[in-house]
């Protein structure tokens, strides 16, 4: 009899939760929870979810200055003893495209910490389709324990606010463990690939992936189409106080370019951070250029360009340089990309696990 008893209320508690809803949630904003994988400082809400700060944002090319608003490789952290665990947001653009997942685009990621210190992802908060406003259950039927989270916000787009709900016996506060570790991050600059097309979810791009695996802040400065050695991105760079930067640019640059700006882009940050180590990463190895003979020319031209001015560099004095070749960046994968150029989840995982000894070997000198 007891036996049947016990049986019945497991029964029922499992039914209760697996019943709730994100009406039964209570939610709390994120507004004043600590935000990271930016440079921007200024807690205003203007501000507060962007990569580039407003000032600048209002001097730049548009379509820079645009970009700037997608919080790529941006997170949020905090705990909670949640047994269930919703998310709340407004897309700021509702943006879409034919070769990336709307969770990457505009959906958020929830990773959550072991207890062993590992960060391992839960689940992702699929955007709605139709609207910019989204309210989602991540997950639900956790058993109960307070636990560190972090929250990944949109690669491409942005976001005007976030809500994160859990059941009405649970808290959310502050995160008490520093991890990733805040300050003296990793930022790194480049293009459409590095902003994050093609993951699949938020957590998934290079940057953040390096993020997990070197326990450390890195700041994603990937804008689509237009990583172009603009010198006000370098001015922004040698104002932070980055302990590492890297320059992944190759894709949207012409051979001329990197001969017209490249020096400038990098003796700019060097005036101000002349000691932090500087990473040059050539234009990945695409699997297209197996077989599209004009791709393999213009790639092989401005991957040769880029070493000859790194040499050219080297040569005048400038110290601290370090060179990434672009048959490094996916080895051997051929099948990690969705259109030949843009990443999948393969190709941003190989690309980390290969850029990972070099980064953490200078990270610790």
């Amino acid at each position: 009899m007891k036996k049947s008893i016990s049986a019945l209320v497991a029964l029922v508690l499992a039914f209760t939760a697996s019943a709730l809803s994100t009406d039964d949630l209570v939610w709390t904003s994120m507004n004043d929870f600590p935000v990271y994988g930016t440079l921007v400082h200024d807690s205003s809400d203007s501000v507060r979810y962007a990569r580039l700060p407003k000032e600048m944002r209002d001097t730049i090319r548009r379509d820079l200055a645009d970009l700037g608003t997608n919080t790529a490789g941006m997170y949020i952290r905090f705990a909670t003893d949640a047994s269930a665990i919703g998310a709340k947001w407004k897309a700021t653009k509702k943006f879409n495209m034919n070769h990336m997942t709307a969770a990457g685009i505009r959906g958020l990621d929830l990773y959550v910490r072991t207890d062993d210190g590992q960060w391992t992802t839960l689940s992702a908060a699929r955007p709605a389709f139709h609207s910019h406003s989204t309210t989602a259950m991540v997950i639900k039927d956790m058993e109960p324990a307070m636990r560190e989270y972090m929250l990944y916000l949109p690669l491409y787009d942005g976001v005007d606010s976030v809500y994160i709900g859990v059941d009405s016996a649970a808290h959310v506060v502050m995160p008490r463990v520093d991890s990733p570790r805040a300050g003296k991050p990793v930022v790194m600059y480049g293009t459409s690939i590095l902003q994050g097309g093609c993951a699949s979810r938020p957590g998934m791009v290079h940057t953040s992936i390096l993020s997990r695996m070197l326990d450390r802040e890195v700041v994603n400065l990937g804008f689509s189409g237009n990583g172009r050695l603009d010198p006000e991105v370098a001015h922004l760079i040698a104002d932070s106080d980055a302990s590492l930067v890297v320059l992944d640019v190759l894709p949207n640059c012409k051979a001329q370019d990197l001969v017209d700006r490249l020096s400038t882009f990098v003796a700019i940050i060097r005036a101000k951070l002349p000691n932090v180590p500087i990473v040059l990463v050539e234009s990945p190895i695409f699997p297209v250029m197996r077989f599209n003979m004009e791709t393999l020319q213009t790639i092989t031209d401005k991957n040769n360009t880029f070493r000859a001015e790194y040499e050219k560099m080297l040569a005048s004095g400038v110290s601290g340089l370090h060179y990434f070749r672009g048959e490094d960046v996916l080895g051997s994968c051929v099948e990690g990309t969705v259109d030949n150029y843009h990443f999948t989840d393969l190709g941003f995982t190989v690309f980390a696990d290969n850029l990972y000894p070099l980064l953490k070997s200078l990270l610790e000198r």
